[in-house]
Protein backbone atom coordinates (compact mmCIF):
# COMPACT_ATOMS: atom_id res chain seq x y z
CA UNK A 1 0.00 0.00 0.00
CA UNK A 2 2.51 2.91 1.08
CA UNK A 3 5.17 1.41 -2.12
CA UNK A 4 1.44 2.38 -4.38
CA UNK A 5 1.23 5.48 -2.37
CA UNK A 6 5.07 6.82 -3.04
CA UNK A 7 4.68 5.67 -6.70
CA UNK A 8 1.51 7.59 -7.29
CA UNK A 9 3.79 10.92 -5.83
CA UNK A 10 6.89 10.08 -7.90
CA UNK A 11 4.67 9.88 -10.98
CA UNK A 12 2.82 13.45 -10.31
CA UNK A 13 6.77 15.20 -9.86
CA UNK A 14 7.71 13.08 -13.17
CA UNK A 15 4.70 14.46 -14.79
CA UNK A 16 5.31 17.89 -13.19
CA UNK A 17 8.82 17.65 -14.78
CA UNK A 18 7.13 17.69 -18.15
CA UNK A 19 5.00 20.33 -17.34
CA UNK A 20 7.83 22.87 -16.25
CA UNK A 21 9.72 22.25 -19.37
CA UNK A 22 6.58 24.03 -21.08
CA UNK A 23 4.59 25.56 -18.49
CA UNK A 24 2.45 26.96 -21.29
CA UNK A 25 0.52 23.05 -21.45
CA UNK A 26 -1.35 24.51 -18.38
CA UNK A 27 -3.17 27.36 -20.82
CA UNK A 28 -5.35 24.15 -22.70
CA UNK A 29 -7.39 23.12 -19.60
CA UNK A 30 -7.37 26.56 -18.93
CA UNK A 31 -9.22 27.91 -21.61
CA UNK A 32 -11.53 24.77 -21.80
CA UNK A 33 -12.59 26.06 -18.04
CA UNK A 34 -13.18 29.15 -19.73
CA UNK A 35 -15.09 27.61 -22.59
CA UNK A 36 -16.88 25.24 -20.09
CA UNK A 37 -18.41 28.36 -18.11
CA UNK A 38 -19.66 29.85 -20.85
CA UNK A 39 -21.25 26.81 -22.02
CA UNK A 40 -22.43 26.09 -18.95
CA UNK A 41 -24.14 29.92 -19.20
CA UNK A 42 -25.59 29.66 -22.25
CA UNK A 43 -27.78 26.12 -21.16
CA UNK A 44 -28.36 27.49 -18.24
CA UNK A 45 -30.38 30.59 -19.01
CA UNK A 46 -32.96 28.85 -21.64
CA UNK A 47 -33.83 25.75 -19.22
CA UNK A 48 -34.99 28.30 -16.54
CA UNK A 49 -36.90 29.89 -19.45
CA UNK A 50 -38.26 26.83 -20.32
CA UNK A 51 -38.90 25.47 -16.85
CA UNK A 52 -41.58 28.26 -16.35
CA UNK A 53 -43.48 27.00 -19.48
CA UNK A 54 -45.84 23.80 -18.84
CA UNK A 55 -45.61 21.40 -21.15
CA UNK A 56 -42.12 20.96 -21.79
CA UNK A 57 -42.19 17.58 -19.64
CA UNK A 58 -39.03 14.76 -18.36
CA UNK A 59 -38.52 13.72 -22.22
CA UNK A 60 -37.77 17.69 -23.29
CA UNK A 61 -35.29 17.53 -20.09
CA UNK A 62 -33.80 14.02 -21.06
CA UNK A 63 -33.49 16.02 -24.59
CA UNK A 64 -31.76 18.60 -23.16
CA UNK A 65 -29.46 17.31 -21.02
CA UNK A 66 -28.58 15.01 -23.65
CA UNK A 67 -27.53 17.56 -25.99
CA UNK A 68 -25.78 19.12 -22.60
CA UNK A 69 -23.88 16.43 -22.47
CA UNK A 70 -22.56 16.00 -26.00
CA UNK A 71 -21.50 19.38 -26.00
CA UNK A 72 -19.43 19.63 -22.89
CA UNK A 73 -17.77 16.07 -23.53
CA UNK A 74 -16.65 18.26 -27.03
CA UNK A 75 -15.72 21.07 -25.34
CA UNK A 76 -13.22 19.05 -22.83
CA UNK A 77 -12.68 16.36 -25.59
CA UNK A 78 -11.19 19.17 -28.02
CA UNK A 79 -8.73 20.75 -25.69
CA UNK A 80 -7.48 17.28 -24.37
CA UNK A 81 -6.56 16.53 -27.74
CA UNK A 82 -4.81 19.45 -28.02
CA UNK A 83 -3.09 19.66 -25.08
CA UNK A 84 -1.87 15.85 -25.73
CA UNK A 85 -0.93 16.56 -29.33
CA UNK A 86 1.39 19.36 -27.81
CA UNK A 87 2.52 17.07 -24.98
CA UNK A 88 3.49 14.62 -28.00
CA UNK A 89 5.15 17.22 -29.50
CA UNK A 90 7.30 18.15 -27.00
CA UNK A 91 7.75 14.39 -26.08
CA UNK A 92 9.14 14.33 -29.92
CA UNK A 93 11.43 17.14 -29.14
CA UNK A 94 9.74 19.67 -30.67
CA UNK A 95 8.28 22.98 -28.89
CA UNK A 96 4.95 22.91 -28.72
CA UNK A 97 2.67 26.24 -28.87
CA UNK A 98 -1.08 26.88 -28.01
CA UNK A 99 -1.95 27.56 -31.75
CA UNK A 100 0.05 23.87 -32.55
CA UNK A 101 -1.97 21.98 -30.37
CA UNK A 102 -5.28 23.31 -31.50
CA UNK A 103 -4.38 22.91 -35.08
CA UNK A 104 -4.12 19.12 -33.96
CA UNK A 105 -7.57 19.24 -32.43
CA UNK A 106 -8.84 20.80 -35.36
CA UNK A 107 -7.50 17.97 -37.43
CA UNK A 108 -9.37 15.22 -35.17
CA UNK A 109 -13.24 17.04 -34.77
CA UNK A 110 -14.96 14.27 -36.31
CA UNK A 111 -13.55 12.01 -34.11
CA UNK A 112 -13.66 13.94 -31.17
CA UNK A 113 -17.09 14.74 -31.75
CA UNK A 114 -18.22 11.12 -32.03
CA UNK A 115 -16.56 9.98 -28.95
CA UNK A 116 -18.43 13.29 -27.58
CA UNK A 117 -21.70 11.44 -28.93
CA UNK A 118 -20.79 8.24 -27.25
CA UNK A 119 -19.65 9.57 -23.73
CA UNK A 120 -22.77 11.72 -23.54
CA UNK A 121 -25.07 8.73 -24.40
CA UNK A 122 -22.83 6.65 -21.38
CA UNK A 123 -23.69 9.52 -18.98
CA UNK A 124 -27.20 9.59 -19.81
CA UNK A 125 -27.49 6.04 -19.32
CA UNK A 126 -25.93 5.85 -16.49
CA UNK A 127 -27.78 9.32 -14.59
CA UNK A 128 -31.12 7.29 -15.66
CA UNK A 129 -29.89 4.45 -13.79
CA UNK A 130 -28.82 6.31 -10.77
CA UNK A 131 -32.05 7.60 -11.02
CA UNK A 132 -34.09 4.91 -10.77
CA UNK A 133 -32.31 2.42 -9.06
CA UNK A 134 -31.41 4.74 -5.67
CA UNK A 135 -28.42 3.56 -3.23
CA UNK A 136 -28.26 0.42 -5.93
CA UNK A 137 -28.14 2.55 -8.97
CA UNK A 138 -24.86 4.42 -7.24
CA UNK A 139 -22.80 1.73 -6.62
CA UNK A 140 -24.17 0.03 -10.38
CA UNK A 141 -23.26 3.78 -11.46
CA UNK A 142 -19.95 3.92 -10.15
CA UNK A 143 -18.24 0.48 -11.07
CA UNK A 144 -19.65 1.12 -14.68
CA UNK A 145 -18.62 4.58 -14.47
CA UNK A 146 -14.96 3.28 -13.04
CA UNK A 147 -14.81 0.68 -16.04
CA UNK A 148 -15.53 2.76 -18.80
CA UNK A 149 -12.82 5.70 -17.50
CA UNK A 150 -10.26 2.89 -17.41
CA UNK A 151 -11.16 1.72 -20.82
CA UNK A 152 -10.78 4.63 -22.26
CA UNK A 153 -8.21 6.88 -20.49
CA UNK A 154 -5.94 6.62 -23.74
CA UNK A 155 -8.83 7.36 -26.70
CA UNK A 156 -7.44 11.24 -26.52
CA UNK A 157 -3.78 9.61 -27.53
CA UNK A 158 -4.77 7.36 -29.68
CA UNK A 159 -7.09 9.82 -31.64
CA UNK A 160 -3.99 12.35 -31.62
CA UNK A 161 -1.68 10.20 -32.61
CA UNK A 162 -3.52 7.39 -34.79
CA UNK A 163 -6.23 10.05 -36.07
CA UNK A 164 -8.63 7.34 -35.64
CA UNK A 165 -12.36 6.90 -35.54
CA UNK A 166 -14.63 6.75 -31.96
CA UNK A 167 -14.87 3.32 -31.92
CA UNK A 168 -11.35 1.99 -32.83
CA UNK A 169 -9.95 4.62 -30.27
CA UNK A 170 -11.75 3.38 -27.19
CA UNK A 171 -11.14 0.01 -28.38
CA UNK A 172 -7.39 -0.01 -29.04
CA UNK A 173 -7.29 2.27 -25.39
CA UNK A 174 -8.91 -0.87 -23.96
CA UNK A 175 -6.32 -3.22 -25.70
CA UNK A 176 -3.39 -0.94 -24.87
CA UNK A 177 -4.29 -0.95 -21.34
CA UNK A 178 -5.26 -4.64 -21.48
CA UNK A 179 -1.86 -6.05 -22.74
CA UNK A 180 0.53 -3.72 -20.92
CA UNK A 181 -0.48 -3.79 -17.50
CA UNK A 182 -3.35 -5.37 -17.31
CA UNK A 183 -7.00 -3.99 -15.60
CA UNK A 184 -5.41 -2.83 -11.95
CA UNK A 185 -4.69 0.56 -12.79
CA UNK A 186 -3.10 1.90 -9.27
CA UNK A 187 -0.93 4.99 -10.93
CA UNK A 188 -3.78 6.27 -12.52
CA UNK A 189 -5.60 6.09 -9.20
CA UNK A 190 -2.67 6.70 -7.64
CA UNK A 191 -2.48 10.03 -9.48
CA UNK A 192 -5.87 10.86 -7.95
CA UNK A 193 -5.22 10.21 -4.38
CA UNK A 194 -2.26 12.22 -4.65
CA UNK A 195 -4.05 15.12 -5.14
CA UNK A 196 -7.30 14.10 -2.87
CA UNK A 197 -4.53 14.81 -0.12
CA UNK A 198 -3.25 17.98 -1.39
CA UNK A 199 -7.39 19.25 -1.58
CA UNK A 200 -7.91 17.67 1.53
CA UNK A 201 -4.41 19.53 3.38
CA UNK A 202 -5.30 22.82 1.31
CA UNK A 203 -9.28 22.82 2.42
CA UNK A 204 -9.02 21.41 6.34
CA UNK A 205 -5.94 23.77 6.65
CA UNK A 206 -8.13 26.64 5.85
CA UNK A 207 -10.50 25.92 7.51
CA UNK A 208 -8.36 25.50 10.90
CA UNK A 209 -6.45 28.57 10.10
CA UNK A 210 -9.63 30.22 9.75
CA UNK A 211 -11.09 28.86 12.79
CA UNK A 212 -7.97 30.27 14.87
CA UNK A 213 -8.48 33.50 13.41
CA UNK A 214 -11.79 33.64 14.44
CA UNK A 215 -10.91 32.89 17.73
CA UNK A 216 -9.01 35.30 17.84
CA UNK A 217 -11.12 38.03 17.26
CA UNK A 218 -8.95 40.03 15.35
CA UNK A 219 -9.99 39.79 11.81
CA UNK A 220 -12.90 41.89 9.61
CA UNK A 221 -15.16 40.29 7.41
CA UNK A 222 -13.65 41.91 4.46
CA UNK A 223 -10.39 39.76 5.53
CA UNK A 224 -12.68 36.32 5.65
CA UNK A 225 -13.68 37.07 2.46
CA UNK A 226 -10.50 37.68 0.77
CA UNK A 227 -9.11 34.77 2.60
CA UNK A 228 -11.85 32.99 0.92
CA UNK A 229 -11.18 34.34 -2.07
CA UNK A 230 -7.65 33.40 -2.07
CA UNK A 231 -8.70 29.38 -0.55
CA UNK A 232 -11.30 29.09 -3.96
CA UNK A 233 -8.34 30.16 -6.16
CA UNK A 234 -5.79 28.00 -4.60
CA UNK A 235 -8.46 25.16 -5.05
CA UNK A 236 -9.17 26.33 -8.74
CA UNK A 237 -5.23 26.17 -9.14
CA UNK A 238 -4.64 22.50 -8.06
CA UNK A 239 -7.59 21.49 -9.98
CA UNK A 240 -6.14 23.21 -13.36
CA UNK A 241 -2.95 21.96 -12.44
CA UNK A 242 -3.87 18.28 -12.13
CA UNK A 243 -5.98 18.36 -15.56
CA UNK A 244 -3.07 19.71 -17.10
CA UNK A 245 -1.06 16.58 -15.24
CA UNK A 246 -3.51 14.41 -16.01
CA UNK A 247 -3.05 15.07 -19.98
CA UNK A 248 0.65 15.01 -20.00
CA UNK A 249 0.33 11.49 -18.03
CA UNK A 250 -1.99 9.74 -20.77
CA UNK A 251 0.20 11.04 -23.67
CA UNK A 252 3.24 9.15 -22.17
CA UNK A 253 1.51 6.04 -20.68
CA UNK A 254 0.47 5.80 -24.45
CA UNK A 255 3.85 6.34 -25.69
CA UNK A 256 5.61 3.86 -23.58
CA UNK A 257 2.28 1.63 -23.93
CA UNK A 258 2.98 1.56 -28.06
CA UNK A 259 7.08 1.57 -28.10
CA UNK A 260 8.07 0.58 -24.37
CA UNK A 261 10.06 3.69 -24.26
CA UNK A 262 10.56 6.27 -21.07
CA UNK A 263 10.11 9.97 -22.46
CA UNK A 264 10.80 13.49 -21.23
CA UNK A 265 12.05 12.95 -17.55
CA UNK A 266 10.17 9.39 -16.61
CA UNK A 267 11.55 6.60 -16.02
CA UNK A 268 10.88 3.05 -17.62
CA UNK A 269 11.22 1.09 -14.50
CA UNK A 270 8.76 4.24 -13.07
CA UNK A 271 6.29 4.02 -15.88
CA UNK A 272 6.38 -0.16 -15.90
CA UNK A 273 5.50 -0.27 -12.18
CA UNK A 274 2.57 2.22 -12.36
CA UNK A 275 0.30 -0.53 -13.59
CA UNK A 276 0.42 -4.03 -11.69
CA UNK A 277 -0.79 -7.00 -13.75
CA UNK A 278 -3.00 -9.43 -12.40
CA UNK A 279 -1.61 -12.58 -11.45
Amino acid sequence: MFDRIRRSFDLVRASAEVLRQDNRLLLFPLISAGAWLLLVAAFALPVFGLASVDGIGEGGLYSIGFLFYVVQYFVIFYFNTALVGAVMIRLDGGSPTLAGGLRIANGRLPAILGYAVISATVGVILRAIQERLGFVGRLVVGLIGAGWALATFLVVPVIVTRDRGPMESISESTALLKRTWGENVTGHIGMGAAFGLVYFGLAGGSVLLAALLLAAGAVSPVFFFLFGAVVVLALLACVLFQATLTGIYSAVLYRYAVDGSGSAGFDNGLLASSFQQKP
